[in-house]
């Protein structure tokens, strides 16, 4: 039985960062994925993702990503790339909507510069926008995207280049604590044995801890290409990110910087799915009529024909936020998945407190706020050590 310092289980985002922290310390390191890092099938997918200083879900977040924005920079001249183009942030909706409310209060906390805007001022700007007239709209200037999929392939490209093994379309089907290690099980009938494991298993972390299972919900989502109504007013240059909600819909979006047409999805709950072994590129008309409809009503300028359309997932916590915790029955065990819809832009930064976690005790002092503890009868309900049943997955 081959046996490691450290096995990650699932290389979507933050697997594959901590795949690469873990390797380029000189760790002996094994990354196993249910299919191929960045596959289809999970979150992980597609060309950008937001990055932004002031969080409206929590202004605790502006710390963690400014440290994740160092690292992605790292990683861009590392791969001799720029992984992040700043385009700014523009968000909208009526006065006292969440969003608006969430990114003044983080602004205003962590001293971040923003700016209030009225909806001419901000049409005048962002001529690809037309927003109401009675909405609150703010935009800061320190955001823009990360190019998701170039990120993941610099993540693997450098883990593996340090050492890191890693194995494609390996299932793992038990984690058992053991006494000097743990072993993990595969579909093949397989055993791997490490002093530590990562299980970042993205919409399938329920099935392997089933523990965490009452506590999910992965649902399908929806997620759209346009080709612009008005090209010379949705680069990067002129049109920036954006979060927007209105009675209807909460919609959120990139310029088209790569040529692919302007990116747009809903960041309300999609379908509830059993298992995201469900989770199907099968997304059609009905899926993108209502992104569509929001478009052409707040940003016209991008409302030009569907081009492309894809799904993913978001595996959700009750609170939205994230997991990162040992297993109470061995803290060998680390716990990393649920991003609830917005984790990629933190991943380069969990994935080095990943690394941390798995040389000392604990859990970092930031990372505490997304610890078992606040599912107080998930706590109770985990058996001890020794009892720990075979995680199926």
């Amino acid at each position: 039985m081959d046996r490691f310092d450290v096995a990650v289980v699932g290389l979507g985002a933050m697997g594959a960062a901590a795949l690469y922290h873990l390797a380029r310390q000189g760790r002996r390191v094994i990354g196993l994925d249910r299919a191929a890092p960045g596959h289809e099938g999970g979150s992980s997918h597609g060309e950008s993702r937001i990055i932004r200083l002031a969080q409206f879900e929590n202004p605790a977040y502006t710390p963690l990503v400014e440290r994740a924005w160092a690292l992605w920079d790292d990683l861009g001249r590392a791969g001799g790339e720029d992984l992040i183009w700043r385009t700014g942030m523009l968000e909208g909706g009526l006065p006292g909507t969440p969003i608006i409310e969430g990114s003044l209060r983080a602004a205003r906390e962590n001293g971040l510069p923003h700016e209030a805007l009225t909806a001419a001022q901000a049409r005048a700007r962002f001529p690809a926008f037309d927003l109401p007239d009675d909405w609150s709209i703010v935009f800061q200037p320190q955001a823009g995207l990360v190019r998701a999929d170039l990120a993941m392939r610099l993540h693997m490209a450098g883990a593996r280049t340090a050492g890191a093994v890693v194995r494609e379309g390996a299932v793992v089907q038990a984690i058992e604590p053991g006494g000097s290690a743990v072993r993990l099980v595969l579909a093949s009938g397989e055993a791997i044995a490490a002093e530590a494991v990562i299980v970042a298993a993205g919409g399938w972390i329920g099935e392997l801890v089933p523990e965490l299972a009452p506590w999910l919900t992965v649902t399908r989502q929806a997620v759209c290409w346009f080709t612009p109504a008005r090209a010379a007013d949705t680069g990067p240059d002129r049109m920036p990110v954006f979060v927007l909600e209105d009675e209807t819909e909460a919609l959120y979006g990139f310029p088209d910087f790569m040529g692919t047409g302007v990116k747009a999805a809903s960041h309300r709950l999609g379908q509830r799915l059993g298992s995201a072994s469900d989770a199907r590129q099968d997304a059609g008309p009905s899926d993108a009529q209502p992104i569509a409809e929001a478009l052409a009503r707040l940003i016209p300028g991008a409302a030009g024909p569907l081009k492309t359309l894809k799904t993913c997932l978001y595996t959700s916590t009750p609170d939205d936020e994230f997991i990162i915790d040992r297993h109470p029955a061995d803290p060998r065990i680390i716990l990393c998945s649920a991003c609830s819809g917005h984790g990629f832009k933190f991943a380069s930064a969990f994935g080095e407190a990943l690394a941390q976690m798995t040389r000392a005790e604990g859990v970092p002092a930031p990372f505490r706020a997304f610890g078992l503890g606040r599912f107080g009868s998930l706590q109770a309900s985990l058996p001890p050590l020794g009892e720990v049943p075979a995680k199926r997955g």
